[in-house]
C-alpha cells in the first residue's frame, strides 16, 4: 500500500477544501471498494478524505410520497429501518443482501453509487425506482447519473449527500448472486408507480441498465407471464468464467418474472 495523507473533515465544505488541496485525492465513505483497490495497487491516491464524520450525510426520513436516505447511511441501517421496510420493502431487502455483515455495517449508499460497480446492487434500486441523487451541487435523475463502467455524472469534488426515492405502488428485487463474491451475477429491480413501470438490471453488462422491452410488456400487462414472453438480447452483455452473455440474457427474463410475482 502506498503512503497517503488522511483527512477526516466534519463538514461538506471542509471535505471539498481538503480534496481541492490534494494532488490526487479521493473521497472515502465506507471504504469497502476503495481500500481493497489500494491494497491491490489498483489505486494510489495522495490523499484520502474520509466522509464518515459528516453527520449531515447520515439518516433516513419519510414524506408522503418519498424516502430520503443520507449518502453516509450504511447498508445495515437501510435494511433495519422501519421507514424503509414500510415504504419500500424491496429496498430494505436489497440492502440486507449486500455482501456480508461486515460490508453492510461499513458500506454506505453514497459510496456504492459513486463507485458504480457494474454488479453492485444499489444502482439497480436507484435506477429501478427512478430515484434522484442529491449532491453538494445539484440534483441528478437516476437515468442521467449512471454513465457506464465505474462512471457517473459526478464532477470532480462533487459529493453525494442523499438519495430521494419515490414510494412506488409495487416493487421487488431478485438477485442471482455469484456465491463467492455475493455480487449480482444478475440482479433485477422492478417497480410500478406514478412514473410508470421500470425494470433495472445489474451484473449483466458494463453497468446498470433499464430493459425497455420488459418495461413495455409489463406496462401492457403487469404479470410474470408478460416477462416470459420477452426474449432479452444478449448483445452487449458480459461473458466471463461465471456466465455467458446468453445465460445472463435468459436470467434477466427469469428474474424479472420472479420479481413481478413477488411484487404482487
Amino acid at each position: 500500500m502506498t503512503p497517503f495523507t488522511y483527512h477526516r473533515p466534519r463538514s461538506l465544505a471542509d471535505a471539498a477544501s481538503a480534496l481541492a488541496g490534494a494532488t490526487d485525492g479521493r473521497f472515502v465513505a465506507g471504504g469497502q471498494s476503495l481500500l481493497g483497490a489500494i491494497k491491490l495497487g489498483l489505486a494510489a491516491p495522495s490523499d484520502l478524505v474520509d466522509l464518515g464524520a459528516i453527520a449531515e450525510l447520515r439518516g433516513i426520513s419519510r414524506s408522503a410520497s418519498a424516502l430520503r436516505i443520507g449518502a453516509g447511511t450504511s447498508h445495515a441501517s437501510v435494511a433495519a429501518s422501519a421507514d424503509v421496510r414500510a415504504a419500500i420493502p424491496a429496498l430494505a431487502q436489497l440492502a440486507d443482501g449486500i455482501g456480508d455483515r461486515a460490508v453492510r455495517t461499513r458500506g454506505t449508499l453514497g459510496g456504492s453509487l459513486a463507485n458504480n460497480d457494474p454488479a453492485a446492487c444499489y444502482p439497480a434500486g436507484v435506477l429501478g425506482l427512478g430515484a434522484t441523487v442529491v449532491t453538494s451541487k445539484r440534483s441528478i435523475a437516476a437515468d442521467d447519473f449512471f454513465r457506464g463502467l465505474y462512471e457517473t455524472a459526478l464532477a470532480p469534488g462533487e459529493i453525494i449527500t442523499a438519495v430521494e426515492f419515490p414510494i412506488p405502488e409495487k416493487a421487488a428485487w431478485v438477485k442471482f448472486k455469484q456465491p463467492a463474491s455475493r455480487f449480482s451475477l444478475v440482479g433485477v429491480f422492478v417497480s410500478k408507480g406514478a412514473s410508470g413501470v421500470r425494470v433495472a438490471v445489474t451484473g449483466a453488462g458494463a453497468g446498470v441498465m433499464r430493459v425497455a422491452a420488459l418495461e413495455q410488456a409489463l406496462t401492457a400487462r403487469w404479470s410474470p407471464d408478460a416477462c416470459k414472453a420477452v426474449k432479452v438480447s444478449p448483445d452487449g452483455l458480459s461473458s466471463d468464467l461465471h456466465a455467458s452473455a446468453e445465460y445472463r440474457a435468459h436470467l434477466i427474463g427469469v428474474l424479472a418474472a420472479r420479481a413481478v410475482s413477488a411484487a404482487g
